[in-house]
């Protein structure tokens, strides 16, 4: 699943990627070779995108509580 023609959804992936991978100790690989191998921290942080994307959209009008 590779989602340049989306750079919204890539620009989120790539922050969850960054934030809950920081380094090396984490994740061997930067985001593009995690997301050219379809690595299991990349297809996580795609998920987490997807879903941040469609709490996004349904609160558009309404701006959500920080919890």
């Amino acid at each position: 699943m590779q989602f340049a023609h989306d750079a919204a959804l890539r620009a989120f992936a790539s922050a969850i990627y960054d934030a809950c991978y920081p380094g090396e100790e984490w994740t061997p690989v930067p985001l593009e070779e995690a997301e050219r191998y379809r690595t299991v921290h990349y297809r996580q942080a795609v998920d987490a995108a997807l879903q941040t994307r469609v709490t996004l959209v349904d609160s558009r009008d309404r701006q959500l509580p920080l919890i």
